[in-house]
């Protein structure tokens, strides 16, 4: 495990969020590494030290200038003995202190003194968020070379607004540390990757559209795994109720041309992985008003026509990636179709799976594929969606391998 024996540093400031940082620390634990932790005076008014240290293990440093801790151990030795330093959640008062040098507490000074990689995993109001000068100073920082995770899009635990702030979940961040801490050979970098995951949504009216069982759980694995092996990914997302990957950029959209412009925006790239179930067809004409049922009335007769095919529409591109590789979700046929696809699409690859309704594939979280290719059908055996994405990324890395 990636951060089995690590030491990580572990600064809460305060925010509602803070409360998150209780299985934040357990989840780091768990995986093997010690945690140490920082607390500011305002993380003290969400949490206690007292549940912190309990969960870590480890004495809670709370003061810059306490006698003991200083004698003991230090605010520099607090800075440089860790492997990575982690901020969670980061108020947009730390962010600005560490955008500008400022070292008035424990935390802060500790931040300035480090020469330990640091990821941030800011908490804030939408509004603090979008602000100029926050805005200002995370572009500071990612220059200065600090990592982020999140924020996320979602509703505030203050207030009933919503928009991007929220911190991101403890596992989010969890695996935004193991990316950062990761020292295995990374055969994918200076690769570029784009991979599409999820369904698309095709409006008939403002309420009701057009869609598959898509999870978005295999995209997401995929373009995780590629990253993990050092790729730039891109990953354009249907709507899904999972996370975005660590590591990964992600643009979000709704419908099949809003992806297909996400994905040519992207190139040129090296990989394209085209995992989502883009619907075929959209509604010619969507009501811009809710189509209402009038008893006695006729069924409303839904005019169809055909979305973008952008498998097809890559495979052809005059920026084609150097490998194309598409997905069939099929219910008869399998080996037949996948082939048929693979000349029509000029894809180099497809990942062929039975989506029949008794294999639970569709939505679940197991997955059983097929490799078609050139060269043949490889079948794999069944196993976790994630294991899947770690085999076809290998796979992938092993063809650039070989030119």
């Amino acid at each position: 495990m990636v951060l089995s024996g690590k030491r990580i540093l572990l600064i809460i400031s305060g925010g509602i969020a803070a409360y998150k940082s209780l299985d934040l620390i357990r989840r780091l634990r768990e995986r093997g590494a010690s945690v140490r932790p920082v607390m500011t005076s305002g993380a003290q008014q969400f949490v206690t030290p007292l549940a912190v240290g309990a969960l870590a293990a480890d004495h809670v440093f709370t003061d810059l200038f306490s006698r003991q801790d200083e004698q003991d151990v230090g605010h520099i030795r607090l800075a440089r003995d860790c492997d990575l330093v982690l901020v969670a959640p980061a108020t947009a008062d730390l962010l600005a202190k560490m955008a500008n040098g400022l070292a008035d507490d424990l935390a802060s000074t500790v931040l300035l003194a480090t020469d330990r990689p640091v990821l941030v995993a800011p908490a804030m109001n939408p509004h603090m968020w979008n602000h100029a000068a926050t805005k200002r100073n995370v572009a500071t920082l990612k220059t200065d070379g600090i990592r982020f995770i999140g924020p996320m899009a979602g509703e505030m635990a203050e207030s009933r607004e919503a928009g991007v702030g929220r911190m991101a979940e403890p596992l989010e961040i969890v695996a935004a540390a193991e990316a950062l801490l990761d020292t295995t050979p990374k055969p994918l970098a200076g690769r570029k990757a784009i991979v599409t995951s999820g369904p698309t949504h095709e409006p008939i009216d403002p309420v009701r559209y057009i869609a598959n069982r898509s999870s978005g759980r295999q995209g997401h694995a995929i373009a995780a795994a590629l990253a993990r092996l050092g790729a730039d990914v891109t990953l354009v997302s249907g709507p899904v109720s999972i996370a975005d990957p660590a590591g990964v950029s992600t643009v979000h959209v709704e419908r099949a041309e809003e992806m297909r412009d996400a994905v040519l925006t992207a190139l040129p790239a090296d990989i394209a992985v085209m995992v989502a179930a883009v619907a075929d067809w959209r509604v010619a004409s969507a009501s811009d008003q809710k189509i209402k049922k009038h008893p006695g009335e006729s069924i409303p007769t839904l005019a169809l026509t055909e979305n973008p095919d952008i498998l097809k529409t890559i495979g052809h591109h005059t920026m084609r990636p150097k490998l194309v590789i598409g997905f069939a979700a099929e219910t008869q046929d399998v080996d037949n179709n996948a082939k048929a696809k693979l000349a029509r699409k000029g894809a180099d690859i497809i990942v062929a799976n039975d989506v029949s309704p008794v294999t639970g594939i569709m939505g679940g979280v197991r997955n059983r594929v097929k490799i078609v290719s050139h060269n043949g059908i490889e079948q794999w055996p069944d196993m976790a969606k994630d294991e899947v994405a770690s085999k076809l990324a290998a796979l992938i890395a092993d063809r650039f391998r070989q030119g």
